[in-house]
């Protein structure tokens, strides 16, 4: 096959996972996120995209499915995450996700993700039908990407190739000498210096990437300044890796200084404490730390599961993750984590946004995910019961229009086991 031909069959065919086949999913309670719930409702599905949303419609579809008793929502986003970079923490050859150097902006994380990755399916199986991998780094690491929880390479699986850059901020932390007397810190002037410093390095490359901008027609493509462009004009987001507050009040300062960046706060365990601030500001938090224990011996032991609805009051838009760090073996959690935080103040309408269409809205793709709405794509599944409700199972799940199969290896795993010899 010569290579015009090779590129006209690549037109042609249809998109990775999408289904010619025409859907129509009847008589489950839908909720649609954005429109409130129907009670029953159907759902028709055309080419892979939502073609119809009512109590009850009478088009003609391909194939009827009785879903009836059952409840039908959204694909769940993973705004932040590992999944697709580890497989096994303790292997080496299975991880691929910390990038070497401080500034690598021209890093795109959908080049490292897994399609083969056990962890995926067990992540799909309980409504996950998209992620995004972060790449891990030493302050700015890279771009995220949207991925789709199927597809037999990359290529299938990638929604969106950039979505955000990510700045890991500099540990604020003060180090004060510990009981045993051979322990060795800094005095706090020159920790307070280190820190000044990694500011100060973060500043000269965001400067420097501004000042590319201005570069002459004729420079050479330089990629790390080609990438950082859509950042400094704030058309594409800089998610910013913070904790504490003092790495957050001092991330916030910095971005003060830089108006047209497009700021997501990342993490936020103590965030609802600049609630107010963020709020002003319109700076959106992804929060991971709904079952992190409480940081100091004083705090309250509900204070990280009250957190979002904190946030939520304030009126900061919230986006709960189970996080970037060491978090691809628990993504299967992601709506345990937002029930958690519903039962903890957050409204349920909030929650159940959390982990479907604000994601997908930081991310960029809300015109695509997140919610059950004409036109968006069929990424949708049906459970026994509410999603925050931790009984609840996942019976059907499709991506693109497509069902998927909801084995994985814990299945398989439970599966033999059931079957073991009883004597």
């Amino acid at each position: 096959m010569d290579k015009l031909t090779l590129i006209l069959w690549t037109l042609l065919l249809p998109a990775a996972g999408a289904s010619a086949e025409t859907l129509l999913l009847r008589g489950a309670t839908v909720h649609t996120v954005t429109n409130g719930t129907l009670t029953p409702g159907d759902v028709l599905v055309r080419d892979g995209k939502i073609a119809a949303v009512a109590s009850r419609i009478e088009e003609p579809a391909d194939r009827a499915i009785d879903l009836v008793g059952l409840h039908l929502f959204p694909g769940l986003v993973s705004a932040s995450t590992e999944l697709g970079l580890v497989e096994i923490s303790s292997v080496r050859a299975s991880l691929d996700v910390q990038e070497t150097g401080e500034f690598t902006p021209e890093i795109e994380s959908w080049t490292a993700v897994n399609p083969d990755s056990e962890l995926i399916p067990v992540a799909r199986a309980n409504g996950i039908t998209h992620f995004v991998p972060v790449p891990g780094g030493s302050l700015l690491s890279g771009a995220s990407s949207m991925m789709a929880a199927r597809g037999w390479t990359i290529e299938d699986m990638t929604v969106r190739r950039r979505t955000a850059m990510h700045l890991f901020w500099p540990d604020h932390s003060l180090r004060v000498p510990g009981p045993k007397a051979s322990e060795k810190v800094k005095p706090l002037d020159e920790q307070a210096r280190e820190r000044t410093e990694r500011i100060r390095v973060i500043d000269r490359f965001f400067a420097d990437a501004a000042a590319w901008e201005k570069r002459r027609p004729d420079s050479p493509v330089v990629p790390a300044w080609e990438a950082m462009l859509p950042v400094v004009r704030g058309e594409l987001p800089l998610v910013v890796h913070a904790q504490g507050l003092r790495e957050i009040r001092a991330a916030l300062k910095w971005s003060a200084t830089h108006p047209r960046l497009r700021l997501i706060l990342d993490g936020g365990r103590d965030a609802w404490m600049l609630a107010d601030e963020l709020a002003q500001r319109e700076i959106p938090v992804i929060y991971s730390e709904v079952f992190t224990l409480p940081a100091q011996s004083s705090d309250a032991y509900d204070v990280q599961f009250v957190a979002p609805a904190v946030l939520e009051k304030a009126g900061v838009t919230v986006a709960i993750s189970e996080g970037s760090g060491g978090s691809a073996s628990r993504q299967r959690n992601l709506p345990y984590a937002a029930a958690q935080a519903a039962a903890f103040g957050f409204s349920r309408k909030a929650a159940l946004a959390s982990i479907t269409l604000v994601p997908a809205q930081l991310h960029g793709v809300g015109d695509r995910l997140g919610s059950i709405d004409v036109g968006k794509d069929a990424s949708l599944f049906a459970s026994t019961g509410d999603i925050l409700d931790i009984r609840s199972e996942v019976k059907h799940l499709w991506i693109a229009g497509t069902e998927q199969s909801l084995v994985s290896r814990h299945t398989r795993l439970a599966d033999r086991y059931r079957s073991r010899p009883t004597k």
